[in-house]
């Protein structure tokens, strides 16, 4: 049985004041640990004090992004050893942004994912089509292209699995979501180019989770596709009572 995980992801947002208020309201709103897994994704500055703010809570910490050197003359970069020591449990790796506005290659998301595993944090690997890119009927195969660069060197061992993030390009921070339907027919599609790629047993187990525009009015719908294992939120996750709602609707489904 896969656990739903509810990760949200704050962006270039919240400085450390803002996001240590916003953990301790979040913690407050919830009186016993949900029975979905929980994990937000504060801006680098904010990692230490919030890890601080988590400590034995029933809420995990993740980056937004990592570097794949452990260490060296890397200006500007972080290692997926200074996360770990952080406490870092989740990473993400190849969101869109960092793809079209950064200009990421799928082999550089492949590179941090792998890094990250050998310190034993699980990467969140993103994917998902530009609106073009569906239009002209390639949505398919645009998220089977980067999945299979993105995923070059990735170990499918149950300590560190992979979590896959689908995120259509044309629904994030825009307010359009992709209907259930339409993003239950393409986490079919990844599942099943896991089971062809990495087999059935893997396919199985992976999670995968739907990004884009995610909040507590659409919650239950997405998360109630057979193969929606979950939200990777944006917008929704920088006020603690909408996430909480989405949390909320994500327990025992």
């Amino acid at each position: 049985m896969r656990r739903i995980l509810i990760a949200g992801n704050w962006k270039m947002h919240k400085g450390v004041g803002e996001a240590v208020e916003l953990v301790d309201e979040l913690l407050s709103i919830f009186s016993s640990p949900p029975s979905c897994e929980v994990a937000v994704m504060p801006p680098f500055t904010a990692l230490h004090p919030v890890a601080g703010r988590l400590k034995g809570s029933f809420v995990k910490l993740g980056a937004q992004n990592v570097y794949w050197e452990d260490q060296g003359a890397f200006t500007g970069e972080i290692s997926p050893s200074m996360l770990r020591e952080i406490g870092c449990h989740y990473a993400i790796v190849g969101h869109s942004e960092r793809r079209h506005i950064f200009g990421e290659p799928d082999q550089w998301v492949a590179k941090k994912a792998v890094a990250l595993q050998k310190v034993g944090i699980i990467p969140i690997i993103c994917v998902g089509e530009r609106l073009e890119e569906r239009e002209a009927g390639d949505a398919e195969g645009v998220v089977a292209s980067q999945l299979e660069g993105s995923t070059q060197g990735v170990s499918w061992d149950p300590e560190t699995l992979p979590v896959i993030a689908y995120e259509p390009v044309w629904a994030i921070g825009t307010g359009k979501t992709a209907t259930p339907e339409i993003a239950q027919e393409m986490h079919v599609f990844i599942r099943g180019w896991l089971s062809e790629n990495e087999g059935d047993g893997v396919a199985s187990r992976v999670r995968i989770l739907y990004g884009g525009s995610v909040k507590p009015e659409n919650a239950r719908g997405l998360l109630a596709q057979r193969d929606i294992d979950g939200a990777l939120v944006g917008g929704a996750s920088l006020k603690a009572q909408s996430f909480a709602g989405i949390i909320r609707e994500g327990e025992d489904l």
